[in-house]
This record gives structure tokens, sequence and C-alpha cells, in this order.
């Protein structure tokens, strides 16, 4: 049985500012190297095959610890990158409401549609899951990206809230190809 553990990378600068990320490559901060290094002491104890990550600092630099703690090498994929964001890619709340008024999310900012970040990462978790069948692979993206491509996969797991960064969230698929949720959204490697 094929398992895809997803995680979502440490926690950045931007993440604590509430600015919108997207595409721009923001490395992890103090805290975030903290968490990937503690993520990293989680993953040794752990039966792990394969790391893939999206290739954004933020997520190879969590990926790294997790790869590394297993001895594998981190195969990259620009499908697992975050949703781009467009215009607004740096902005906080407060700003978007001031450029462009309350209503910033009814306008076209160029932004990705929802539906084509979901898109690609359902097929990347697809292909990835293809390529190594009955194998334990690491996936490590964005909370974005994992948040839509998990309501894709397992549309009958109730979910709420925000994936946590550094957090896990294992997916075991089928004999009849159908995926289901062992565990959602695990940060227990973060708590003291």
């Amino acid at each position: 049985m094929t398992v895809i553990g997803l995680i979502r990378h440490g926690v950045t600068d931007w993440n604590e500012q509430m600015r919108a990320q997207g595409h721009t490559d923001i490395p992890l901060n103090e805290e975030g190297r903290r968490q990937a290094e503690r993520l990293g002491v989680r993953t040794s104890a752990e039966a792990w095959d394969f790391v893939y990550s999206s290739d954004l600092g933020r997520a190879m630099e969590t990926a790294r610890n997790a790869a590394e703690s297993r001895g594998l090498e981190i195969v990259t994929d620009t499908r697992l990158r975050e949703v781009f964001l467009g215009e607004i890619e740096g902005t906080t709340e407060a700003e978007r409401v001031t450029r462009w008024g309350d209503n910033w999310r009814d306008l076209d900012l160029g932004g990705e549609p929802r539906e084509a970040v979901a898109d690609r990462g359902v097929q990347a978790i697809h292909e990835i899951a293809d390529r190594h069948p009955g194998k334990r692979v690491l996936i490590v993206s964005h909370g974005g990206l994992i948040g839509l491509a998990f309501k894709r996969l397992v549309p009958q797991f109730e979910t709420t809230g925000f994936i946590g960064n550094t957090s896990v969230t294992l997916l075991r698929r089928t004999e009849e190809g159908r995926w289901e949720c062992e565990l959602f959204n695990c940060t227990k490697h973060l708590q003291d």
C-alpha cells in the first residue's frame, strides 16, 4: 500500500507578518529552521523511501531536514509550488484593502485559479504514487496546495483551519485506488 506524507514547509517571516507568499521565494526564518530540524528528528524515526519537494527555498530547506535524516535525495517538482497569487504577493490584508478596496477578492489580480492548483497538486501526487507503488513517500509543499489537493483526494474528510507549518498529513492509497487519511495536520514534533 502506498503512503504519501504531505508536509507544509516551516514558518517564514512573511507567514508571521501575514503576507501573501505565493511563488515569491521567501526563506525560512529562525523559528522555521527550528521546526524543520524537529521535523527531521521525527522523520528519522519513521520509515520513508523517497522525498519530493516544491522547488521554492522554504520547502526545499524543510525537505532537506527530512531527507538527510533518512539519507535520501530530494526530487523537486514545480507542480508542488504554492498557489501563484499575482499582484497580491508580498502584501498584507490591510495593504490589499488600501490598494484595491474591500472587494479586492472579487478583482482579477492575476492569481492562479484554485481549481488549477488542485489539478496540478492531485496530478503530481498521483504520478508520484504511481512511480513508487507500495512505498512511503514524503512530499514537502505549501499550505494552499496541500489543502486544495487534500480536499480533492479525500472529499469525505472534514477539515477546518489552516495547515500548520511542518505539519504531517498521511494519505494511504487503497488497492482500489481510493485515498484515505490516516493522520491530518499533525505537529506533535513541535510540542515541547
